[in-house]
């Protein structure tokens, strides 16, 4: 893990990779409660029997399920200190490049893009890349916005 103590730490960090998160397992579970909190209940994701005979042999997880996995998996990767909060600021893009199957094993790296001065604190841009353990191959691209505040 990569630990910044503020905003001078954290700009000597900008164009580097800060390195992978752990493996997590997405279940069906997982993928169940998302469809039952968004309503998207498509049956590619909730229903493994119809699943199975699918192109993708089985069900899938929502691509923002795996997007909503950053501040978990990020967590693994580094830790920012010196600031009283940090808030998640969106995304600036965001690809879906292929399937994450109920079953498969994910993780996110992490690269920090850029740090610019924003009132009260720094605005950093990540670039992560979710892949999964059988592949590893892009999943999931995301340029993510934070701002961590004084």
């Amino acid at each position: 893990m990569v630990t910044a103590r503020g905003a001078e730490e954290l700009r000597e960090l900008v164009g580097r990779h800060l390195g992978y998160s752990r493996w997590t397992l997405i279940t069906q579970e997982k993928v169940t409660g998302f469809a039952d909190l968004t309503g998207d209940a498509q049956w590619i994701h909730v229903d493994p029997q119809r699943a199975a005979e699918s192109t993708f042999g089985g069900t899938v997880a929502h691509g923002h399920l795996v997007l909503s996995l950053a501040p978990m998996l990020l967590a693994d990767i580094w830790e920012v200190q010196g600031f009283s909060m940090s808030v998640n600021y969106g995304c600036d893009r965001v690809r879906f490049l292929g399937p994450v199957r109920v079953g498969a094993e994910l993780r996110a790296g992490a690269a920090l893009e850029t740090l610019e001065p924003v009132r009260g604190g720094v605005e950093t841009k990540l670039k992560v890349v979710f892949e999964v353990r059988e592949r590893r191959v892009p999943v999931c691209v995301a340029r993510l916005v934070l701002r961590n505040y004084v």
